[in-house]
C-alpha cells in the first residue's frame, strides 16, 4: 500500500478556501491508495467550534467522498462537525467505494480547552485497505500508549495532529515510541503555518516497525511524503521476533 501524506498549513475558520488549496495540491500529486491530511484540516484546531463546524456529511466530508472516488484511493484526516448538538473532533476514512469510516477523537486536549466544548469518542476504530488494518488516533491521543496498544489487530497507526513547535520533540519520539511497542507502522501528519494561539513546524513522518524513520517531510514549511507499507516484512519481523505475544493482559474502563 502506498500512503501519502500531507503537512499543510492551513487557513483559519474557512473550510471553502482550504478544500480549495487541497484540491490543488492533490491534483499534482502522483497516483497513492491513500492520502492522509492533518488534524481539523478544513479549519485549523478550533477549540470554540460554534458557527465553524460542519454537518456530520457536510460539504468536506463530501468532498472528500469526491476525491477518493476521482482518485480511486483514500483519503483520511479530521474535521470539526457537529452532530445532533454535540462537536466532535472526528476522523474520517473514506474508502474509494465511497464508504466512509470514522473515528471520535477520545483524549481531549484539556490544556487547550478542547474538553470544553467537545465530547469525547469512546470507542477504538480500525479500518482496513489494501490488506492492511489500520488504527486511527488523533493528536493527544499519541501520548496514551494504553489507548493505541496493540492486541494483534491493527499492522499500522494513523496520527493526525496540530501539534505545537515548543513539543515538537515529544510528537517525533512518541510516533517512534508507539512504532516500536506495537510493532506497527506508524504515519503521523501534523500541520505547518500559525493559527491564533500556535505555531507549528510540522515533523510529519512515515516509521516503519523497527521505529526507523522512512520517509518524512520538509520540517517547517508544506511538503508531503510517501512510503510503501510492505505488509510482507511486516509479518516476517513479527514472526521473527514476536514481541506482542509476550504483552500484559489488560482491561480498560472509561472514565
Amino acid at each position: 500500500m502506498k500512503i501519502t501524506v500531507l503537512q499543510r498549513d492551513i487557513v483559519w475558520a474557512n473550510p471553502a478556501a482550504n478544500r480549495q488549496r487541497n484540491d490543488e495540491v492533490l491534483e499534482q500529486l502522483p497516483d497513492a491508495d491513500l492520502f492522509v491530511m492533518p488534524e481539523m484540516f478544513s479549519t485549523g484546531f478550533c477549540t470554540k467550534p460554534k458557527g465553524i463546524a460542519e454537518s456530520a456529511w457536510g460539504e468536506t466530508l463530501e468532498w472528500m467522498i469526491q476525491k477518493a472516488a476521482a482518485r480511486k484511493c483514500a483519503i483520511a484526516g479530521s474535521v470539526a462537525v457537529c452532530e445532533e448538538g454535540k462537536y466532535y473532533n472526528r476522523f474520517y476514512f473514506v474508502h474509494p467505494d465511497g464508504r466512509v469510516q470514522y473515528y471520535d477523537k477520545k483524549h481531549l486536549f484539556t490544556f487547550g480547552g478542547e474538553d470544553k466544548t467537545f465530547t469525547s469518542g469512546d470507542k477504538r476504530v480500525i479500518v482496513e485497505h489494501c490488506g492492511v488494518r489500520i488504527l486511527l488516533e488523533v493528536c493527544y491521543d499519541l501520548r496514551f500508549p494504553v489507548w493505541a496498544r496493540n492486541r494483534g489487530d491493527y499492522d499500522m497507526i494513523l496520527y493526525v495532529a496540530s501539534w505545537p513547535t515548543p513539543r515538537v520533540e515529544a510528537w517525533s519520539a512518541l510516533l517512534r515510541s508507539r512504532a516500536i511497542e506495537n510493532q506497527c507502522y506508524v504515519a503521523g501528519v501534523n500541520r505547518v503555518g500559525t493559527d491564533p494561539a500556535c505555531e507549528y513546524c510540522g515533523g510529519s513522518a512515515i516509521i516503519d516497525p523497527y521505529g526507523k524513520t522512512m520517509e518524512e517531510c520538509v520540517w517547517g514549511q508544506e511538503s508531503v511524503a510517501s512510503a510503501e507499507i510492505d505488509m510482507h516484512v511486516l509479518e516476517e519481523f513479527r514472526a521473527k521476533f514476536p514481541v506482542l505475544n509476550d504483552a500484559d493482559d489488560f482491561e480498560m474502563r472509561n472514565k
